[in-house]
């Protein structure tokens, strides 16, 4: 086995019969990389930042997003709260 080398990897060019388009049919591509800008080549950490911060502030559904977040943070903190005794009355004044 060894005196031969290894063998090569056979190579088929293979379309399929009904395909009609420009491009591979086989390309792996995301769903959402046309809409979004962060995706390509972005060489440095500072290109990589700045584009975040620019897709962040261009997108329409960021007050949402961030109050559904708010909320769910809040309602998981009082129940770790309940769930460990702790008392909450010293956030209320007393009478």
């Amino acid at each position: 086995m060894g005196a031969f080398g290894t063998r090569k990897n056979k190579k088929f060019e293979y379309t399929p019969r009904y395909y009609k388009g420009e491009k591979s049919p086989y390309e792996i591509k995301h769903k959402f990389d046309d809409f979004r800008s962060t995706v390509g080549n972005n060489k440095g950490i500072k290109t990589k930042f700045v584009k975040a911060v620019d897709d962040y502030k261009h997108n329409p559904d960021r007050g949402g997003a961030n109050k559904r977040v708010l909320i769910i943070v809040g309602v998981l903190i009082v129940l770790f709260l309940f769930l460990i005794d702790f008392d909450l009355s010293i956030f209320f004044p007393k009478r």
